[in-house]
């Protein structure tokens, strides 16, 4: 009884590690997919760019420009929380889709 205890426990050890590794690269293999497509730039993009985006309609979009304006642009992609409507969650949710140039120094 022990031994069949003992067979089944080691079975399931050798047998995780592969299980996993298949996991890990069904993961990695379905990771690029979700990156993947062009992505916005924020120091540069319109109005109905930004509205392309999802949760972001008119106004968010105006918020967006008027802080890039404002601040002489955005220097890393974090900056965006700093726009009001849009926090953690959202800008998460938003990453992906989105690249940033940094301005231009004068």
């Amino acid at each position: 009884m022990v031994r069949t205890v003992v067979a089944s426990l080691v079975a399931l050890l050798l047998a995780a590690p592969v299980a996993s590794s298949a996991q890990q690269a069904a993961s990695a293999a379905a990771a690029p997919a979700e990156k993947a497509g062009p992505t916005i730039n924020i120091n540069s993009a319109t109005s109905s760019e930004l509205e392309s985006l999802p949760g972001v309609g008119p106004k968010l979009a105006q918020r967006i420009i008027d802080y890039r304006e404002k601040n002489g642009g955005f220097k890393k992609l974090e900056d965006l929380m700093n726009v009001q409507g849009i926090g953690e969650k959202n800008f998460l949710k938003l990453k992906s889709k989105l690249s940033v140039t940094p301005p231009a120094k004068h």
